[in-house]
């Protein structure tokens, strides 16, 4: 289904909104993953606050979708715990945490390429029994995406890149989740369509007031659409932030952005190292 440390935690809660927050919604505390002898997450903490939109952001191979695999019960962590609404939730079976409240669309765009449309959608709702609530909530769907509705009755597999990225996260809503995890919702679309699958992210978010996790390589669509960030280098946390003091750090414009000052000199990028090394 489409389903560094805890010294930040005090000055997260302070930072959103400018507001003191209550206990957050997910709370990871110093979780350790491992594809056999490799270590991908090294001792990864953070939080999510009820409510917020928070982005990780990474380059390719930094831990990213493994972060997310562990928090969803797809793998287990060696070492560390997750908390969702105060309840630890690792090491749980992806269906148990699915029906605690989180859903999670993952990389890659991954529908069910036989089914149509509408079927995808109502197998986001399978652990739901209430029908005119899903026929409800299937409709809202609609509203955030309308080409769904168009193509309801096709084949999800022949959809373009950019509606089956649609149908992803509609499908996670479907659950009607607390917290919905996205897994790098940019990912080989074009400018056009991020800022539309963005905006409805947001919509999701106000409306619905639906929590989100996002994890993204793209800093600015990223940063620009959330509330506070954590940057993964090496599967470790190595910077934290409100998201529009992020996007000043010259760090995350100088490697992230693509943005350089320079002297009348000028200065080599490959000299540059970064400031949390």
């Amino acid at each position: 289904l489409c389903t560094n440390t805890t010294r930040s935690n005090n000055s997260y809660a302070k930072k959103i909104d400018g507001l003191i927050m209550s206990e957050p919604l997910l709370n990871v505390e110093n979780i350790e993953t491992f594809y056999g002898p490799i270590m991908a997450i090294r001792g990864v903490s953070f939080q999510v606050q009820e409510g917020s939109i928070v982005t990780i952001l990474g380059s390719n191979g930094a831990g990213k979708t493994t972060i997310l695999k562990t928090i969803s019960g797809a793998i287990d962590p060696r070492k560390g715990k997750v908390f969702l609404s105060g309840s630890e939730i690792q090491k749980k079976d992806p269906d148990k945490i699915l029906r605690l409240g989180m859903s999670h669309a993952p990389e890659g765009r991954e529908v069910f390429p036989y089914c149509s449309v509408l079927e995808n959608l109502e197998m986001g709702a399978y652990t739901r029994s209430d029908r005119k609530g899903i026929q409800k909530d299937i409709e809202q769907v609609y509203d955030y995406f309308p080409i769904l509705k168009e193509r309801k009755n096709q084949p999800a597999g022949l959809l373009s890149g950019g509606e089956q990225q649609m149908l992803c996260i509609s499908r996670a809503l479907m659950s009607k989740p607390e917290i919905m995890l996205l897994d790098e919702p940019s990912l080989g679309l074009s400018p056009k369509l991020v800022k539309e699958i963005f905006e409805i992210i947001i919509r999701i978010n106000k409306e619905l007031k639906t929590t989100i996790l996002l994890v993204e390589q793209n800093a600015n669509i990223a940063l620009s659409n959330s509330d506070f960030g954590y940057v993964l280098e090496l599967g470790r946390i190595v910077m934290e932030g409100n998201s529009k003091e992020l996007l000043e750090k010259e760090d995350i414009k100088e490697f992230y952005l693509g943005q350089q000052d320079e002297g009348i000199r000028g200065e080599r990028r490959w000299k540059k190292k970064k400031m949390w090394r």
